[in-house]
């Protein structure tokens, strides 16, 4: 059982940065793929970004490439996702989740879901 708690949200002005942390409890966190997903109003949760048990490697969204960085600290439990030159189009809620698969995109291949951390980009 790993549970996950998200935190680092708030609202930033568009072109700004917000660092995310996904803290896990669970001495089996480093065994686990761990992704970011996000979810904005009226439409569907989708991908992030996401990292495997090792954190080398990774995958992201076209949409967050090269302005997202998804990295991991198995010491303290913890992966984080960098966000730099945020857009008001990046404003979501956003949900970690791990895994024993990754890193992938496809949401079914994670079992375990934190509460979300809301992330609002003003214009």
């Amino acid at each position: 059982q790993v549970q996950l708690v998200e935190s680092g949200g708030g609202l930033v002005q568009a072109g700004g940065s917000l660092r995310l942390s996904c803290a896990a409890s669970g001495h089996t966190f480093s065994s686990y793929a761990i992704g970011w997903f996000r979810q904005a109003p009226g439409k569907e949760r989708e991908f992030v970004a996401a990292v495997n048990w090792s954190g080398g490697s990774t995958d992201y969204a076209d949409s967050v490439k090269g302005r997202f960085t998804i990295t991991r600290d198995n010491a303290k439990n913890t992966v984080y996702l960098q966000m730099n030159s945020l857009k008001p189009e990046d404003t979501a809620v956003y949900y970690c989740a791990a895994g024993t698969y990754g890193p992938t995109k496809y949401q079914a291949l994670y079992d375990y879901w934190g509460q979300g951390t809301q992330v609002t980009v003003s214009s």
